[in-house]
């Protein structure tokens, strides 16, 4: 606006100056008007050079400004670009249960007659963050929080010599990484991941969402055998070639100082400490043909591994309590139709070895009960329907079959049959949307010992599972 005035203003002067001429024209005759013209004629050209001087220096300064803008503008509009860009890679995935449990339960191992105790459980919320640097190269983090957070935490463990409460810090069992992995993947037919990664040994590990198995909590039979969601430091390679998946992986091993008559290898986790011993390493494999998490599968695991090197107490013991578990799995998922399976069979060397080194270890006391099976074995399996494929309703109804004996064998003496159980139980689940799954069941715990009655439970729970 600025520049149209003084572009009006230089117009009107050069008007204004033309005049002049014409004027000193026509008094050209007399010499001094024509002296004031000439003088009256230089001082508007002077003036006019001055105001075309302003004029040229503030287009300038219009351009620069102009420029100045279109540039912050591009450098603003590339930085959206780069925060979008970003965090297009990054992604954040979450799920977990809250369960209602109602079962009668036996107050310790030598009772006959239960009691009956309803319980409630923030069983657990996991949190997945990933991010994509590359084609090639990720990573993913996942948190799990049990029981509603951490602490000291007194509890009651029956299972242990005539039942005792004990006082302790949650660490590892309350708030624990459940997976940290760096992931190069160039192509889909191999890639490779180390950190902290899932160990592919049980069904559990591949589906432990909640949407992803029938029962209200996780499979029995699994978690009185090995770890649950099982995980380990190390390093695998991985792939798919047309419907094959393959896993092969050389990762920590376990600790036999926690073996437990009750779970068999399942404590032997590394978790309860800072560092993790590494002196016995332990390779796992598996081979899928079919997509577990995706529908139909059938599927063969191995684990081998030593396990006395991992002691802390290392000079209790000079065996090598190897570890072998073979895992078979199988899914049927067609339509309506949902049926899943899987088989555990496990050895452990050197067991009675074991159970003496662990009976004399101060601070460890595993009590009547520490003897350990040089075998176990476990399996499930659940069947379902989906009616939403023939009415209007999102309600799964199922029935389960659980069974583990962890003391299926023995290196010498006659093993006891209170840890043999066997589950049976029916129930539904419904989908109020598709993210959210609310479950109940009810069924029967039977031990094999004859004097021991069976007993039945109750179970209701909610689980949620979402990804940004």
């Amino acid at each position: 606006m600025r520049a149209e005035l003084k572009l009006s203003s230089l117009a009107i002067m050069v008007t204004a100056f033309i005049g002049s001429v014409n004027c000193t024209a026509q008094a050209a005759t007399d010499p001094a008007i024509l002296e004031q013209a000439i003088e009256r004629q230089e001082a508007q050209l002077q003036e006019l050079k001055q105001q075309l001087s302003e004029l040229a220096a503030q287009q300038k300064q219009q351009q620069v400004q102009q420029t100045d803008y279109q540039t912050k503008t591009s450098v603003a509009v590339d930085r959206v670009e780069t925060a979008a860009d970003k965090l297009s890679k990054f992604s954040f995935e979450s799920y977990g249960t809250a369960v209602y449990t109602s079962d009668e339960y036996f107050d310790n191992v030598q009772d006959t007659t239960p009691e009956r105790r309803n319980r409630f459980d923030l069983e657990r919320v996991v949190t997945e963050f990933g991010y994509q640097f590359t084609d090639a190269w990720s990573m993913e983090v996942e948190i799990e929080y049990e029981h509603g957070g951490t602490g000291v935490a007194l509890e009651y463990d029956g299972f242990d010599e005539f039942g005792e409460f004990e006082t302790e810090v949650e660490a590892g069992g309350e708030v624990m990484i459940e997976k940290a992995e760096l992931r190069y993947r160039p192509s889909k037919a191999f890639g490779i991941k180390f950190g902290n990664i899932h160990v592919p040994i049980g069904l559990t590990s591949m589906l432990h969402k909640p949407n992803q198995y029938l029962t209200v909590m996780r499979h029995r039979s699994e978690a009185a055998m090995i770890p649950a969601v099982w995980n380990e430091n190390g390093i695998g390679i991985y792939g798919e070639m047309a419907d094959f998946h393959y896993q092969a992986q050389i990762i920590s091993g376990l600790n036999s100082e926690y073996f437990r008559t009750y779970d068999w290898a399942a404590s032997g986790h590394q978790k309860r400490f800072e560092h993790v011993n590494g002196d016995d390493l332990a390779f796992a494999g598996r081979l899928d043909y079919g997509n577990f998490k995706k529908g139909s599968a059938v599927g063969v695991a191995y684990y081998y591994g030593n396990t006395s090197g991992n002691r802390h107490k290392s000079n209790k013991i000079n065996v090598d309590g190897t570890v072998s578990i073979v895992s078979v799995a199988a899914a049927y998922v067609e339509g309506p139709w949902i049926l899943r399976g899987q088989y555990l069979y496990g050895t452990l060397s050197d067991s009675d070895a074991i159970t003496q080194a662990n009976k004399t270890t101060p601070g460890l006391r595993p009590g009547n009960f520490a003897q350990l099976g040089s075998q176990s074995q476990a399996f499930f399996v659940e069947a379902g329907i989906d009616l939403n494929h023939f009415t209007s309703l999102p309600l799964t109804v199922f029935a389960n079959i659980d069974y583990s004996n962890p003391l299926m064998e023995v290196e010498t003496g006659t093993a006891t049959q209170r840890f043999e159980n066997t589950w049976t139980s029916v129930g539904i689940n419904y989908f109020p949307i598709p993210q959210i799954v609310i479950k109940a069941e009810a069924g029967l715990q039977q031990v094999a010992v004859a004097s021991i009655p069976d007993t039945n439970f109750f179970a209701l729970g909610v689980g949620y599972q979402f990804s940004l």
